[in-house]
């Protein structure tokens, strides 16, 4: 798979999870993919898990969306920085609503295969979406 033609998957990917299209998880997101997500001890899988995880999301900030900032591609991997932003309408974590706005990074990495996501490790700045809610003391 050429530059490119990463570059439009990850636009693809970008679209899901700001939409939660369970039809677009099904097409971008391998059966057995495997994706590991901060506070699992177990990694997620296939695109229940991930639709689970986006619903998470969506539940505690239903306006959440995501923006690619920069992106590194290495064969079938990809790097990838993207800033996240909402507003806290739901419970997260335990932290009752407040109807905050935040803004945090993240840096994922993904590998593909037959143009799919197989493999994820998620990183999301979660320090910093606390904080920012008021759950945690600024630095």
């Amino acid at each position: 798979m050429v530059r490119e033609d990463k570059m439009r998957l990850m636009d693809r990917f970008l679209t899901f999870i700001n939409t939660a299209n369970p039809e677009m998880a099904n097409e971008l997101i391998h059966p057995e993919v495997i994706f590991y997500v901060p506070g699992n001890p177990e990694p997620m899988r296939g695109p229940g898990g991930y639709m689970a995880i986006v619903g998470m999301m969506r539940d505690a900030f239903p306006d959440v969306q995501w923006k690619i900032d920069d992106s590194v591609f290495d064969g079938e991997k990809v790097a990838v920085r993207f800033t996240m932003s909402g507003t806290h309408e739901n419970t997260f974590l335990g932290i009752p609503a407040t109807g905050k706005t935040f803004e945090v990074k993240a840096m994922n990495f993904y590998r593909f295969e037959n143009r799919q996501i197989v493999e994820e490790y998620g990183l999301p700045d979660m320090f910093g979406l606390i904080r920012q809610l008021g759950a945690a003391p600024g630095i």
